[in-house]
């Protein structure tokens, strides 16, 4: 089968790799639909050392059964299924605690197209299958198909930023960060009822689809100029909740500034960063830190609903589709900002 391989910064090939086989009688194999290019992966792409093996890519996809392992009970073959981008038998204590990013028999973050199959080609292997895969009551032709994708990470992502953000019925809230991620923080800032949602991004057409998704004002400024903004437009205050959707120590730091007294900053943006200086002001403003990686099993049967009937429309955030053999380019486009998120439909 045709998969999506990196061999170092810049370097995407689409290569023939071996089709998966049911290895352990729990695995399923899934025939991919739809996958995408996720915000995260771009940092390999422009960091990554050159190897002469490659790393498979892809942690978000959805797509049909093919076979199941003899112990997978709960699903059979043809059932349109997503997959959270971290697999877990959904029955350990801290599954149970609605932690499956922490599932002692499961996947860690990226798991997907490092030690096993990628969500960028045209199978997966899927371990624990009853435990990960969540059926879909569509077929693999809907017009859903771009938002119900988003419930393999980045939608899950968002609302797991605003509900560790403590976002409620009229909270203030700033997100940091234009990009899928931040996007779907607004629509989640929004759904739990946010009074005022501050997006903070430089990119006019992402910013205006935050827009849409929700956002009230929009702050296009970095560093202390845009600290100022937010300040000014909370009358010195900061905002109950800051979503911080975008990894970088410039932009925590802006959080700890823009977070109002006894507020909470919630970071989901994949850390690039070893260390972060929290000054005393943390210590004085009484500001709860959280965050961390979504665990997008919890939160798809809660979210399912709303993309379903159309309530939300987190497909939006893909504003271009590519076939397997594109997907180089679609890096390159999503890299140079030349696109928001890339749908692949192998």
């Amino acid at each position: 089968m045709k998969a999506i391989v990196l061999y170092g910064a810049g370097d995407v090939r689409v290569e023939e790799v071996p089709d998966p086989t049911i290895q352990q009688p729990t695995d399923a194999i899934v025939r991919v639909v739809a996958g995408c290019v996720c915000g995260s992966d771009l940092w390999p792409y422009q960091t990554l050392p050159a190897s002469g093996s490659g790393r498979r890519m892809g942690h978000e996809f959805l797509g049909v059964i093919e076979e199941t392992g003899s112990q997978v009970s709960g699903l059979r073959r043809g059932q349109f299924v997503v997959a959270p981008f971290v697999w877990s038998d959904n029955t350990c204590d801290f599954c149970r605690e609605g932690l499956q990013s922490s599932c002692r028999h499961g996947g860690t973050w990226g798991t997907w197209g490092h030690d096993l199959d990628g969500g960028q080609g045209e199978a997966v292997r899927v371990p624990l299958a009853d435990g990960t895969l969540v059926p879909l009551p569509v077929e693999e032709d809907s017009a859903l198909i771009p938002s119900l994708l988003t419930l393999s990470d980045v939608l899950c992502t968002g609302h797991h930023s605003a509900v560790t953000g403590g976002v409620r019925q009229g909270s203030t809230v700033t997100v940091i960060g234009d990009g899928a991620v931040g996007l779907s923080a607004v629509i989640s800032a929004k759904r739990l009822g946010a009074e005022r949602i501050i997006l903070m991004g430089r990119h006019t057409d992402r910013t205006d689809l935050g827009r849409e998704f929700g956002a009230t004002d929009v702050v296009a400024a970095r560093g202390e100029e845009g600290i100022a903004a937010v300040l000014e437009l909370t009358g010195g205050d900061g905002t109950h909740a800051v979503l911080e959707c975008v990894g970088t120590r410039d932009s925590l730091q802006t959080s700890f500034s823009i977070a109002r007294p006894g507020g909470t900053v919630s970071c989901v943006g994949a850390p690039q960063y070893e260390e972060v200086t929290m000054d005393f002001g943390l210590f004085t403003k009484n500001i709860h830190l959280t965050g961390g990686v979504a665990p997008a099993r919890a939160y798809i049967p809660e979210l399912l609903p709303d993309v379903l009937s159309g309530a939300i429309e987190p497909g939006k955030v893909f504003d271009r589709t590519v076939g397997l053999d594109e997907v180089p380019k679609g890096y390159r486009a999503m890299n140079d900002r030349e696109a928001l998120k890339v749908l692949i439909r192998p």
